[in-house]
């Protein structure tokens, strides 16, 4: 497909806007403090909206209406746990990790644990997060290849380069301010996207709701071979349970306001402790409805390729091509010139979103937790700086490996993939802070046997997906078991080999 002029302009007036909040922020990055934190001033709507864009990315844009358009709403359940888990976090997890000069959720894990359990925890993230970056990087150049006909590979390279272009330039701030332009573009995107389905399907939203429904397509459920499986409320490890995925998003929203440093890093960006509990909950309440919208538009989409049969939707519902496909395949078949480029924009908003935050983040965990920790700890602050730029750039690079990579690699949807890889990566973070934050009895020891104990376990889960094993649940509940055998094994161990006493102030303050 030809871009219009208009398209055109459109794009080159987003990839200008962001360039050029780089190059303002690059002006005062003198400091890693500034690099990493923006002088800690940021207030909580800011912060809010900059985890907002952070959270939905293009596993948003593009997975959650492929795998809405695909299947129905079984795997937005785990989202509905997100306010239990702030609830939680804001008043126990966010004072233990928000201490004056605190820089990385990794520090904790130092003064609790010891400096071994810190490389860990700092390792397990950059390894998790240059497969995330990679695969949404991979998303957005799905969208760049089907609307353009650019080749996929230099679409990757475009859009890695750019991005990684400004957040070295501008630091924190250049990444929290595009943040929230980028969210405000993407849901200005989905909703003309969401409009011109309705304006194009007979009968309108009335007959979207009702087709959907009858379908299927809004409940909960697992389409099998035999046919359609409601999700029940049952403790099942072997299927998706609507109980079972509460408890994965439950899991996994306590891992990322515990242990990613995508959002520690926010939290000690803020003011103040207050602004950053409201950022939570600003986050809480923007998100959840984006994501029931973008949910809403892959079932829209199913009502309107029922009303005008093509051969991609028909593929994609037989397993013959990619569920990720479908809404870039509306964008060039349906919407109009003009918003064509808003939603190219939107797209590529939705990577840049998440591709900053975990770049930047890269570089500081790299920086402050392993360079500065275990490498060289007598350098200059402005050493420091250009050694996390330098990283910045590296991650950048891997990222664009790893994301042409996944263009020749199959998958089902890539929201499965998602889930499935987040969990495999994990390794048992989350009971690690929790044992940290709420008892003295496990030690260094215990963890490492723990941590041993999860990576066994782990090894065999990727052996299982591979066909090299068996396994007997679903692979959805990787990081939920992870954690239980995390536990079990540090916990137990605990009554083999005695604890010693406390060794730092921290341990001996626990009650």
């Amino acid at each position: 497909m030809n871009l219009a002029p208009l398209d055109i302009g459109v794009l080159i007036v987003y990839f200008l806007a962001m360039l050029a909040i780089g190059a303002w922020f690059s002006r005062t990055n003198d400091s890693t403090e500034q690099y990493f934190l923006g002088g800690r001033a940021f207030s909580g709507w800011v912060i809010g909206l900059s985890l907002v864009g952070t959270s939905i990315s293009s596993i948003t844009f593009l997975a959650y209406p492929g795998d809405a358009f695909k299947t129905n709403w079984l795997r937005f359940l785990p989202n509905l746990a997100l306010p239990v888990a702030i609830l939680i976090a804001a008043w126990w997890f966010l004072p233990r990790l928000r201490k004056p000069g605190s820089v990385t959720a990794y520090e904790f894990l130092e003064e609790r644990y010891g400096p071994a359990i810190r490389g860990y925890g700092a390792v397990a993230f950059l390894i998790a997060q240059l497969a995330r970056i990679s695969m949404i990087l991979y998303l957005v150049s799905l969208v760049i290849q089907t609307i353009t006909g650019l080749d996929a590979h230099l679409s990757v390279v475009i859009a890695g380069v750019f991005v990684v272009a400004y957040t070295i330039l501008g630091g924190i701030e250049a990444v929290v301010w595009t943040d929230v332009i980028q969210t405000l573009v993407l849901l200005t995107g989905g909703i003309f996207c969401l409009i011109t389905i309705v304006s194009l399907v007979p009968g309108g939203l009335p007959e979207i709701l009702s087709t959907a429904w009858a379908a299927q397509k809004l409940g909960v459920g697992e389409f099998t071979a035999t046919g359609y499986r409601p999700a029940d409320w049952s403790l099942a490890l072997s299927h998706k349970t609507a109980t079972m995925m509460l408890c994965i998003g439950l899991i996994n929203w306590l891992t990322e306001y515990s242990s990613n440093q995508n959002t520690v890093q926010r939290f000690c960006a803020s003011r103040s402790l207050r602004e950053a509990r409201k950022a939570m909950w600003i986050c809480a309440l923007v998100s959840i409805p984006t994501w029931a919208f973008f949910m809403f538009l892959g079932s829209a989409l199913y009502v309107l390729f029922l009303h005008v049969p093509a051969e991609l939707p028909a593929s994609i519902l037989r397993g013959q091509a990619k569920a990720e496909a479908i809404l870039p395949y509306f964008i060039t078949t349906y919407l109009p010139s003009g918003l064509v480029g808003l939603v190219i924009a939107a797209a590529i908003a939705a990577a840049m979103s998440s591709l900053d935050s975990s770049i930047n983040a890269i570089a500081t965990v790299s920086t402050h937790d392993i360079y500065r920790r275990f490498v060289s700890r007598n350098l200059t602050d402005r050493a420091y700086l250009r050694f996390a730029r330098i990283v910045t750039a590296s991650a950048g690079f891997v990222m664009i490996l790893g994301a042409l990579y996944l263009i020749d690699a199959s998958t089902t949807t890539l929201q499965d993939t998602a889930t499935v890889v987040t969990a495999l990566l994990a390794g048992g973070l989350l009971t690690i802070y929790l044992i940290g934050f709420f008892s003295r009895r496990c030690q260094t020891t215990h963890i490492v046997i723990g941590i041993l104990a999860t990576m066994c376990y782990t090894g065999w889960t990727i052996a299982s997906s591979n066909g090299l094993a068996s396994y007997p649940f679903d692979l959805y509940y990787t990081g939920l078991i992870g954690n239980i055998v995390m536990f079990m094994a540090a916990w137990g161990s605990s009554y083999i080999i005695k604890p010693a006493k406390p060794t730092t102030e921290y341990q001996t303050s626990i009650t």
